[in-house]
């Protein structure tokens, strides 16, 4: 089968907005609901529960930012109750960051739905074409950070015909 650009495009802005949709209407629990939690907040958490108990380096690698923006996360939602630090038992001067025992039911129930709906669509793919996934959603992403919309009433968002 093959696609051409204009038609995946108009296939992903039918799909994406439904992606997303799907995404927000998935519940926070009700006992993580007055925390006040942002979409950075659920990477984190995400890969806590995805990966372990994890240093803030090695958070602030997966996560992409800088360790002071994880440490500052992180003693945030310690303050919440959700996080816990703990001593490396391997170097004292490290600290282990985890979800604690009493929230990790709650995050579990929530965030694993998508970890398991991922699972799914990717492991039918070869590695390659994961990665191709994934880089092009990174594309996607930075090419959308960027000013390049035609100005309102310019014309077509294609550069080819518009069928």
């Amino acid at each position: 089968m093959s696609t051409s650009v204009d038609d995946a495009v108009r296939a992903l802005l039918l799909l994406m907005p439904r992606m997303i949709g799907r995404a927000k209407r998935i519940p926070v629990p009700e006992e993580l609901q007055s925390l006040a939690l942002a979409p950075r907040h659920l990477s984190l958490l995400s890969y806590l529960l995805f990966d372990g108990p994890l240093t803030v380096n090695d958070l602030a690698a997966r996560l992409e930012v800088a360790p002071t923006t994880v440490s500052l996360m992180v003693g945030e939602l310690s303050g919440k109750g959700i996080l816990e630090r703990r001593e490396d038992p391997a170097d004292r001067r490290r600290r282990i960051v985890s979800i604690t025992d009493a929230q990790r039911p709650s995050i579990s129930a929530w965030l694993a739905r998508g970890a398991i709906a991922w699972r799914q669509a990717l492991e039918p793919l070869t590695p390659d074409q994961r990665q191709l996934v994934i880089d092009t959603l990174r594309a996607y992403e930075a090419a959308a950070e960027t000013d390049s919309a035609p100005e309102a009433g310019t014309g077509s968002v294609t550069e080819g015909p518009v069928p």
